[in-house]
């Protein structure tokens, strides 16, 4: 969770170009970020893979009023609501992006290639019927931030107990590339965001980055395998709250359109 899942990026910027705030061209190139291409394939009424221009559209005029993120993981199907191929389907790859008004998800498949350190990524976008219905698990933005607050303090003495927090230069750069990240965190959301979404997004990502840090071989006091294992047990739910908020925060336009409040 140190970066913006694929899927958040989609799903943030296809939303601001449904709301008329950013131009199909500026979408997609936000979209593709540091990857080299990206294009979307099974959309209906087209025979081949599409670029992201073309495929934003033809979304629109297919009915998708906003795109939904969703970040299952084994046993939490979060963002998720069927059937169960889809759901298969993007808990392999982690994430997905469902839309809102259109009975259609799209879950990325991605192609790296090159040598170390001049990697060039190719991400096909599958595009898949969906269950409409009421996504997993998704909190409220209100709701998220309250969780996000207790996860950060559990998250915050696990690490102390177990010696995580001071433990050496490589966690202290791990640190120091989550606060260079922190600063950027208001790039992830697109124009059309609430203010409270892109604070709960930023939150999420300090606590998975927390979540990493202690994660991470080599970092603490902790070093036999079941005191890894130990350490990942305590840190689950708190890994799960920070996705939970990533989620609400990256759904909150959809959200907020459905209640009327935009």
């Amino acid at each position: 969770m140190l970066s913006e899942p694929r899927a958040g990026r989609l799903a943030a910027w296809g939303n601001a170009l449904i709301a008329g705030m950013v131009s199909p061209d500026d979408a997609a190139v936000a979209i593709v970020g540091d990857d080299a291409v990206h294009r979307v394939e099974g959309l209906p009424g087209e025979s081949a893979p599409v670029g992201l221009t073309l495929a934003l559209g033809r979304l629109r005029a297919l009915g998708a009023t906003g795109l939904r993120v969703a970040l299952p993981a084994p046993g939490h199907p979060l963002g998720l609501s069927g059937p169960p191929d889809f759901n298969a389907r993007a808990l392999e790859a982690e994430e997905a992006v469902v839309c809102h008004g259109a009975a259609l998800g799209l879950v990325p498949e991605v192609y790296e290639a090159g040598p170390e350190g001049d990697v060039h990524v190719e991400v096909v976008w599958h595009c898949l019927p969906v269950r409409e219905g009421p996504p997993a698990d998704v909190p409220s933005l209100g709701e998220a931030e309250r969780e996000l607050a207790e996860a950060l303090r559990e998250a915050t003495e696990v690490l102390t107990r177990l010696d995580v927090a001071g433990s050496g230069p490589v966690a202290e750069a791990a640190v120091a590339a989550y606060r260079a990240r922190a600063e950027r965190g208001r790039e992830v959301l697109a124009p059309g965001y609430p203010p409270r979404a892109v604070r709960v997004l930023e939150l999420a990502q300090r606590v998975g980055a927390l979540v990493s840090l202690a994660g991470g071989n080599g970092h603490g006091g902790a070093v036999s395998a079941s005191e890894m294992a130990a350490r990942g047990e305590a840190l689950r739910p708190v890994e799960r709250t920070a996705r939970r908020a990533q989620v609400a925060a990256y759904n909150s336009v959809v959200e907020e359109r459905e209640r009327g409040v935009r």
